[in-house]
């Protein structure tokens, strides 16, 4: 069976690098893209706060700074049929672009519902970017190749992660939160233009022919059929929206959207997601639930260790943006790793190593807990999570691109990142309320902390149990 990107013999019989001149053009634009969109995400983030409450927005904070990720899952889909229909540079163009725009719209807000709509359209670019980005590398290299661009691409997150927080804390601090979006809109124009240049190549973005189907396989109809459609998308973007909502508030109307939010989420999420997800069907299914299962717990995780630390622990903000930087690092220097092992060890075992990895930054991250141990204990989790997960994220990529029938890359990393967000979202929310739970409870602080942490294991240990489910042909 062909696969979607064929190996490019290199002149004089020597071996094809990424930067060599078959591939360099399309590794320097995915690249560059990835660096300025990691710049952007990781200098927003920061500014949230300052401008809800300039905005006198601050019980809808939560509205704000999650509404990110349920546009995502919109904007994943919408990126991954796209590019399964025209190829992945239309797309990644109009990701681009639309991140641009998205930035001015929350520069220029005059309220905090302008801003939520501003994260929610950037979160649609986001989407976008990240099923096409995947997808592109899917048709532009072969399999020998693929581990290690998808590695050069979490590497390009490094920088950002150093440079984009502190940086745009001081441009906020010296002029407004407002300047540092409008300055990231003003850098977001360079990957437009390296995707400009990007899309005179056509070997990467046109999606590849498909062979006629067999008696047994599905005709176009089916396909179609098969496919995602964007309103169901759209519907489950609403309902992680309205669950967001609900959590600024308690009373009669927080509640209803709660109820509505969950009722769109489990209506409509199975259809996105690929049948026998929830039981871990061998193949692309179970790579799906898998991403889900670490991203949430991995994503959780960073986002408890920093509030335990700043709040409980007393730990100075310059000492908890070190352990993000510790972080970066380390995921980039593990997924650095995992490209190197491609064809030693399989997938599907580095899958189940990164787990048990993250499993031994939650038990460190409990251990943070204690008032007996130093408070920065907890710091050392961040870095060693992004171990674990600098393993396995990459391998899932690998495995749904493995498991993708021809001319469906998009239609799995649509799939990956709905299930990463809806990972996200569930996790975070189930630790939230365990945590609120024991503190309404009286329970101590540190304890509902350690409480949190332990309710990560499950998620963890699904993981690394089930990661032979993925395992590659």
């Amino acid at each position: 069976m062909t696969g979607p990107a064929t190996t490019r013999p290199a002149p004089g019989g020597a071996e094809e690098r990424l930067f060599s001149r078959t591939y360099a053009a399309a590794t320097i634009g995915f690249a560059a893209v990835m660096f300025l969109t990691g710049f952007a995400a990781l200098a927003v983030v920061p500014m949230l706060p300052v401008a809800a409450r300039e905005l006198d927005g601050v019980p809808l904070y939560p509205l704000v700074a999650g509404c990110f990720v349920a546009a995502s899952l919109f904007g994943g889909v919408l990126g991954g049929d796209w590019a399964d229909r025209a190829g992945a540079g239309r797309p990644l163009a109009a990701g681009v672009v639309l991140a641009v725009v998205t930035l001015i719209v929350s520069a220029t807000s005059t309220s905090i519902w302008q801003l939520a709509v501003g994260r929610f359209l950037d979160g649609v670019a986001a989407g976008m970017i990240a099923v096409a980005i995947n997808t592109a590398i899917a048709h532009a290299y072969p399999d020998r190749l693929r581990a290690r661009a998808l590695a050069l691409m979490s590497t390009c997150w490094i920088i950002p992660s150093l440079a984009g927080p502190p940086l745009a804390g001081l441009v906020a601090e010296w002029w407004s939160w407002r300047a540092v979006f409008f300055g990231l809109a003003a850098l977001t124009v360079i990957p437009s233009l390296a995707v400009g240049i990007l899309l005179r190549s056509r070997s990467w973005q046109a999606p590849p022919e498909k062979p006629e189907p067999g008696p047994s396989e599905p005709g176009p109809s089916a396909e179609r059929a098969s496919r995602p459609t964007l309103m169901v998308a759209a519907a489950v973007s609403v309902g992680a929206a309205l669950g967001q909502y609900a959590v600024s508030g308690w009373d009669v109307r927080h509640l209803l959207c709660g109820v509505a939010g969950l009722a769109l989420l489990v209506v409509f999420v199975p259809r996105l997601l690929p049948p026998g997800t929830w039981r871990a069907a061998r193949g692309l299914p179970a790579a799906v639930l898998l991403r889900g299962l670490t991203s949430g717990a991995y994503f959780t995780l960073e986002a408890f260790v920093p509030l335990l630390l700043t709040t409980a622990r007393r730990v100075p903000p310059v000492q908890t943006g070190l352990a993000f930087t510790g972080a970066a690092i380390a995921w980039a220097g593990s997924s650095w790793l995992q490209g190197r092992l491609h064809g030693r060890v399989s997938r599907h075992r580095l899958v189940t190593a990164g787990a048990l990895v993250m499993g031994a930054a939650v038990a460190v991250a409990a251990a943070g807990t204690l008032p007996g141990l130093p408070a920065l204990t907890a710091a050392g989790a961040m870095v060693l999570a992004a171990v674990g997960m600098g393993m396995a994220a990459p391998s899932l990529t690998l495995l749904s691109l493995t498991h993708s029938p021809p001319g469906r890359q998009g239609y799995a990393g649509s799939a990956m990142q709905t299930s990463q967000n809806l990972g996200q979202t569930a996790v975070m929310g189930m630790t939230a309320a365990l945590f609120n739970l024991l503190l309404g409870f009286g329970s101590a602080d540190l304890a509902a902390y350690a409480a949190a942490f332990g309710l990560l294991l499950v998620p963890i240990v699904l993981a690394a149990a089930l990661a032979v489910r993925a395992r590659g042909v």
